[in-house]
């Protein structure tokens, strides 16, 4: 039996409940002890860029912290000692609970985010680098294993004071089975009438590369609002989200033609809003984070049946590069000739094939094959 634990919200932060899922798909038991912060990664890290902020997250963590440990009281009473405890998605204060109130049992801590490289991403600088960078360490150190979505984070882990990279496993992101349900049944014969429909949903930080996205679309939706005025295929652009860039973004594209605005979509609805366009984009910065990692929307768009367009960067060429669409990082014109390109029948059909051929690799029950052989590894058998 394993426990998922700590304060995690699987319906904001997915990546949790795929690595349950998939455990359970491999036959293991996995009973949730979860009491959820309430905040999203950016409130999180708006505290930390605004520390006059923290006593209100101190407050909630240790509301939080004081039902989780009647919980596993309860739990231990019920059922015993668990096998392993999986310490949910932004974990870092969370695993150090687990590790004083499970004793010996193996934690894993899922460090999908290094604290320190997402405060640096998203502008900050100096003393609070260094405290969260702190905080890092304090967090894996607390974990038998640490968890981690590519080979460049991996090697992160240990370059951190007092980590080995020896306890880190590479678990890729993975997305959640609704995404996969919401997928068109008839994804393969597309209405190659109407314009291309294309969707990206994000934060606007960063990393995702939005301003390079504002100049391609700057470029590419003006051309393809010409083709379609002398009969050819148009070009449709949701953009979902907000975020620390997205008022340069809507400057960028203000009196662009083509796009639709929406600020916020239910996470329960997004699989269907993404399922509904033919392409899905990634991100396309060459931050060093955005060079690191392969984001949730990658992963999603594939399982939702559209075709994924994102940055050529090695950790997503490895893990999915025969099933996506890359274009180099920081490029506006490879971008929005690439969107351009796409509207050609044939160019898309084969794009989708290629998605197509990729999907198993995002299912819960995939992505977890590393986790799986390390608990076995240690004993821990469904």
């Amino acid at each position: 039996m394993i426990v998922a634990f700590g304060t995690y919200d699987a319906a904001r932060h997915p990546r949790v409940g795929v690595l349950v899922d998939g455990l359970r798909a491999h036959g293991y038991t996995v009973r949730e002890l979860d009491r959820p912060l309430g905040l999203s990664t950016a409130e999180r890290v708006r505290m930390l860029r605004q520390p006059w902020r923290l006593p209100g997250l101190l407050v909630r963590l240790l509301r939080c912290w004081v039902l989780l440990t009647g919980d596993v009281v309860a739990h231990r009473r019920a059922h015993g000692r668990p096998d392993a405890v999986l310490v949910g998605y932004l974990g870092h204060f969370d695993v150090v609970l687990a590790r004083l109130l499970f004793g010996r049992t193996p934690v894993l801590l899922d460090h999908l985010v290094f604290a320190g490289d997402t405060a640096t991403d998203r502008g900050a600088r100096g003393a609070r680098v260094t405290l969260l960078r702190g905080l890092d360490r304090v967090a894996t150190s607390c974990a038998d294993v640490v968890l981690l979505d590519t080979t460049e984070h991996l090697r992160m882990l240990g370059e951190l004071a007092g980590s080995r990279a020896a306890r880190g496993l590479v678990v890729p992101v993975g997305a959640p089975q609704e995404w996969f349900d919401a997928a068109p049944a008839d994804a393969a014969a597309p209405d190659d009438a109407r314009p291309l429909r294309v969707v990206f949903f994000g934060l606007f930080t960063p990393l995702q590369g939005t301003d390079v996205l504002a100049e391609a679309l700057a470029a590419a939706l003006p051309r393809a609002a010409e083709d379609a005025a002398r009969g050819g295929r148009g070009l449709e652009v949701t953009l979902v989200g907000s975020g620390q860039d997205l008022p340069s973004v809507r400057d960028r594209l203000r009196g662009t033609p083509g796009i639709t605005w929406r600020d916020w979509v239910e996470p329960a609805d997004l699989p269907a809003v993404a399922a509904a366009h033919d392409v899905c984009l990634g991100i396309f910065s060459a931050t060093p984070k955005g060079l690191r990692v392969v984001p949730n929307k990658v992963f999603q768009g594939l399982a939702a049946g559209c075709v994924v367009v994102t940055s050529d960067t090695e950790p997503q060429r490895r893990l999915l590069g025969d099933h996506l669409e890359l274009v180099p990082p920081a490029d506006p014109a490879a971008l929005a000739d690439r969107l351009l390109a796409l509207r050609d029948p044939v160019a898309l059909a084969a794009a989708r094939a290629r998605a197509a051929a990729g999907r198993d690799l995002a299912r819960p029950a995939t992505v977890v094959r590393p986790l799986v052989r390390l608990l076995a590894s240690r004993g821990v058998r469904p």
